[in-house]
C-alpha cells in the first residue's frame, strides 16, 4: 500500500469528503455549501501555500473554474434550451403524445419513454420533463390512472437518454472536458452512443413493462375526468350589462343557460326571485365548465374576479405573445397553496394570474364555496381555473408552486417555435459533424436565439442555474486540489494495490457501480468531476485504456435512479407524482442494477478489455 500523502493532500481529500457530504444536506441552499467549500479551499491554500514541481497552487488556480470552457458551454446550452421552452417548440410533440395516449395508451407509453430519452440526448433533461409532466398528469386524470405509475418512468427515461452523447447532460460535458485536459483524445459527440443505446434500450423496456407494476398505485389527486365543473363567483360591477336589470333578464342574456346557486349582497343571501333587481356589488355563485363560465362572463358583463383579486399584479411590457389564456392548475402536496388559501399566499400578486373558479378534489357535487374563492382552504387535488398571459403561466410552471395541467385553452406555442427548434438543431449538427466545437456552436445558437427574439435577455439570464454553476466551480476547484497535491494519485494507487489482481472488466464494473451509488446521494456533476482524474490514473496504473474508465464514470454518474437527490428532474417528479423516497428505491434500484449489469458486459467488449 502507498504511504500517506502530505498534509495538503490529506486536506484536499478531507475537503472533498466534506463537500460531497454537504451537497446531500438541505439545511442550506446548495450554492451556499458550494461557496463555503470554495472559500475554505482558497483561504487554506492562501495561508498555507503549496508548491509542486516549482508551481504554486494559488487561489487563482482554484477559481479558474469560473472561466472553464466546459462550464461556459453548459451555461450556453442552458440558454439555448430555454429558447425551446419559452417558444414552446417542443409542445407539438406533447400534444401529439396526448392524443396518442387517448387512442392507444400502451403504445403511447412506449413512445413517450423513447421520446423523452431521444430529446434528452441533445437537450437538457429539465425542459423535456417540464414539457411532458403536465401532459402526463392530464392523461392520468382523463384515464383515471394513478400519476405515480406514469411520471417516474418518464423521468428515468430522460436520465437514460442523457447518457448517450457528450452534450446529453452537464456531467457528460464536464467529464469529457476534464479528460481532454488530462491528455486524452477528444471525445466525439457520439463516442459512447452504442453502449448507451444497448443498455438504454433494455432500460426503456424495463420502464415500459416492469416499473409501472413495481410502483404503488397511489390514489390520484384528481378522481374525476374532464370536462370539470368549477365553483365560480360572478361580481356585478357598475358597468356590467346585468347591473340594474332583473334576475330573470340577466338569465335571459345567457339564453337561460346559466344556473345560479345563490345571490349574495353585502354578506347576505338574496332570494332568487325573477323580479329581484341586480345591483353593483352583488355576487352570483355559479357552477359550470370553464368554457361556459367565460361565455357567461361576456354575456352578462360581470367578472369572474373582483377588484381585490386584480390589484397588485405587476404588469409586464406587452408583446405579441401576451394574449390572455385559461389554464387549470392543481394543488399538490407540500406546494405553496397546499392547506392554505389564495389570499393568504398572495397568489395573484406573486404569480400575476387571476383565479376565476375552483374545482374541489372530493365531493364536488355536494360542496359549496364561500362568496370569495380566495378564502377557501385548499386541499391536495383541488383545481383552480386561472387567467393570465402565457409568460405568467410559464413562470408558474418553473417555480413549482402548482402543477399546470395540459388542459389549457392554448398551448405555449408562438410563431417563433419552429425557428427556435431549427436553431437548436443547427447547434447540435454543427458539433456532431465536427464543423464547430460545441462551445462555439452553442454561443452562436444563443446569439441567434436573441437576434430572432426567440429569447429575451431576461429569459437568457433566468436560464442560468446558480446552484449548478457554483457546484461545478467548487467541484473543479476540488479536482485541481486533488490533482496538484497528489491526492488523486494516492487514491488511484490504493485502488490498484487492492484490486489490481482482479480482471479488468471487474474493476471497470466496480468503478461504475461505485459512481452509481455515490450519485444517488450527491450531485452527479460533483461526483463526476471529482472521480474523473482518479479514474484516469487508475486506468494508467492498470495499463488499461483511460477512455473506458472515463465512460464508466459518465455512465455511473448518470444512474441517478435510486433516490430523488441525484438529479433535479427526480425532485420535480417526486413532487408532481406525490411519491415517497422509498418509491425511488422500489423502481429505481432495479433499473440501476439492470443498467449496471448490461454495461458491465458491454463496455469491456466495446473497448476491447
Amino acid at each position: 500500500m502507498p504511504p500517506l500523502p502530505d498534509p495538503h493532500a490529506l486536506f484536499a481529500l478531507s475537503a472533498t469528503v466534506l463537500a460531497l457530504w454537504l451537497f446531500t444536506s438541505d439545511r442550506l441552499p446548495l450554492e451556499a455549501w458550494g461557496l463555503a467549500v470554495l472559500a475554505l479551499l482558497v483561504i487554506v491554500f492562501q495561508l498555507l501555500p503549496y508548491e509542486s514541481a516549482g508551481e504554486a497552487l494559488t487561489p487563482r488556480r482554484l477559481l479558474e473554474g469560473f472561466g472553464n470552457e466546459a462550464l461556459i458551454t453548459v451555461c450556453l446550452l442552458m440558454i439555448v434550451g430555454k429558447g425551446l421552452e419559452t417558444t414552446g417548440a417542443l409542445q407539438p410533440l406533447a400534444a401529439w403524445l396526448a392524443r396518442a395516449w387517448m387512442a392507444a395508451p400502451r403504445v403511447a407509453s412506449l413512445s413517450t419513454l423513447i421520446l423523452a430519452a431521444a430529446l434528452s440526448a441533445f437537450v437538457n433533461n429539465l425542459p423535456v420533463v417540464l414539457m411532458l409532466l403536465p401532459m402526463l398528469v392530464g392523461v392520468a386524470v382523463r384515464n383515471k390512472l394513478a400519476p405515480s405509475a406514469i411520471l417516474m418512468p418518464v423521468g428515468f427515461a430522460a436520465l437514460i437518454g442523457g447518457m448517450a452523447t457528450t452534450i446529453g447532460s452537464s456531467t457528460n460535458l464536464l467529464v469529457v472536458a476534464l479528460a481532454e485536459q488530462e491528455g486524452l483524445p477528444r471525445f466525439d459527440m457520439f463516442s459512447f452512443l452504442m453502449p448507451a443505446i444497448i443498455a438504454g434500450g433494455i432500460g426503456i423496456l424495463y420502464l415500459w413493462l416492469v416499473a409501472p407494476k413495481l410502483l404503488p398505485q397511489r390514489q390520484p389527486l384528481m378522481t374525476d375526468t374532464s370536462p370539470r365543473v368549477f365553483n365560480a363567483v360572478f361580481h356585478v360591477n357598475d358597468d356590467s350589462r346585468c347591473c340594474g336589470i332583473t334576475f330573470a333578464a340577466c338569465l335571459a342574456l345567457t339564453a337561460n343557460r346559466m344556473r345560479v346557486d345563490r345571490i349574495q349582497r353585502g354578506g347576505l343571501t338574496v332570494a332568487k326571485l325573477p323580479s329581484v333587481q341586480l345591483q353593483a356589488g352583488d355576487q352570483l355563485t355559479v357552477r359550470d365548465t370553464p368554457e361556459r363560465l367565460k361565455d357567461f362572463e361576456k354575456q352578462i358583463g360581470a367578472t369572474l374576479h373582483d377588484e381585490f383579486g386584480a390589484t397588485g399584479i405587476h404588469k409586464l411590457p406587452p408583446t405579441d405573445a401576451d394574449l390572455e389564456h385559461l389554464a387549470e392548475i392543481v394543488v399538490t402536496r407540500g406546494a405553496m397553496l397546499h392547506r392554505s388559501t389564495l389570499a393568504a399566499t398572495r397568489f395573484t400578486q406573486r404569480t400575476g394570474l387571476l383565479p376565476l373558479a375552483l374545482h374541489r378534489a372530493r365531493s364536488a357535487e355536494a360542496e359549496e364555496i364561500t362568496s370569495h374563492i380566495g378564502l377557501v382552504p385548499l386541499r391536495a387535488g383541488d383545481i383552480i381555473l386561472v387567467q393570465g398571459t402565457q409568460r405568467r403561466l410559464d413562470d408558474l410552471k418553473r417555480t413549482g408552486t402548482a402543477l399546470v395541467l395540459d388542459g389549457t385553452t392554448d398551448l405555449p406555442r408562438t410563431h417563433r417555435a419552429e425557428l427556435a427548434f431549427l436553431i437548436m438543431t443547427l447547434v447540435v449538427l454543427a458539433a456532431a459533424l465536427d464543423y464547430l466545437p460545441i462551445s462555439v456552436s452553442a454561443l452562436l445558437g444563443v446569439g441567434a436565439m436573441l437576434a430572432t427574439r426567440c429569447l429575451t435577455p431576461k429569459d437568457a439570464a433566468q436560464a442560468l442555474s446558480i446552484p449548478v454553476i457554483v457546484v461545478i466551480v467548487t467541484s473543479l476547484a476540488l479536482g485541481v486540489a486533488l490533482n496538484e497535491t497528489g491526492a488523486s494519485t494516492w487514491l488511484a494507487q490504493i485502488v490498484v494495490a487492492a484490486f489490481g489482481a482482479l480482471p479488468m472488466p471487474v474493476i471497470l464494473s466496480a468503478l461504475m457501480l461505485a459512481m452509481a451509488v455515490l450519485t444517488s446521494f450527491v450531485s452527479s456533476i460533483a461526483a463526476g468531476i471529482v472521480a474523473t482524474p482518479v479514474a484516469i490514473q487508475i486506468a494508467q496504473g492498470l495499463g488499461a485504456p483511460p477512455e473506458a474508465f472515463v465512460v464508466a464514470v459518465i455512465f455511473g454518474a448518470n444512474m441517478s435512479f435510486a433516490t430523488p437527490l441525484g438529479y433535479q428532474t427526480n425532485l420535480l417528479v417526486l413532487t408532481a407524482g406525490g411519491y415517497k423516497y422509498s418509491d425511488f428505491m422500489r423502481a429505481g434500484l432495479p433499473l440501476m442494477l439492470v443498467m449496471w449489469l448490461v454495461l458491465s458486459f458491454v463496455l469491456p467488449i466495446y473497448f476491447g478489455l
